[in-house]
This record gives structure tokens, sequence and C-alpha cells, in this order.
């Protein structure tokens, strides 16, 4: 993975995302998802911008199915924010970075301003 998004795997995920001290947005995505890789260069982008601030990585939701089903994804891209081990939001689909900006905002800032 480029830069600051890092990649979360089954065996990885207790650790890098549950136990985090900072917030974790995660791309649940694979690599025959054409919307997956449409937003890749936005979540890398997102990566660099909120580093020290949020860890954002990637889910291959088929190498690392177990995690997947855990968290029911059922469509791809799914991206979840966790906030002390808990999923705090999500979105479903393609959005734009300013979408998953504001969202990653909303959470850093405890307001709603944007959305």
């Amino acid at each position: 993975m480029a830069g600051n998004l890092l990649e979360f795997t089954d065996d990885t995920f207790e650790a890098e995302v549950l136990k985090s001290d900072l917030p974790v947005l995660v791309d649940f995505w694979a690599p025959w998802c054409g919307p997956c890789k449409m937003i890749m260069p936005l979540v890398e982008e997102l990566a660099d911008e909120y580093a020290g601030k949020v860890k954002i990585g990637k889910v291959n939701a088929d190498d690392s199915g177990t995690t997947a089903a855990a968290f029911a994804v059922t469509g791809l891209p799914t991206l979840m924010l966790f906030s002390n081990g808990e999923v705090v939001d999500k979105l479903v689909g393609a959005p734009g970075k300013e979408h998953m900006a504001a969202m990653l905002d909303k959470h850093l800032s405890g307001s709603a301003e944007a959305s």
C-alpha cells in the first residue's frame, strides 16, 4: 500500500483496528470491484491528509472474508469508521472524497456540521 494507507487482514484487524487509539477508517474492497478501484486514489489521498489523526486502511474482502463477514459487509466498497473498537459510521458504494472527508471531520470534531 502507498504512503500512509495501511492494509488490514483477518490476522491484524483486531490489533490494528479494534484496539487502535486513533479512529480507523476501513475500506472493504476487492480486486474485481470497479467502484473500489475508482475510489482507491481518493482513499490514498485521505490517508495522507489525515495522517496522525485517523488510521486509514484497506481490507481485501476476498482474502479476509472472516473480517468482512463479521461486520456484515454485503456490498463493495464499504467504508466503516471505527472508534474505540466500535463502528461509528458507514458508507456503502463509491462516495466522493468530500463525502468521506465530511464523515471523518464529523467524528473528529464531534459535530455533524458537514454531511
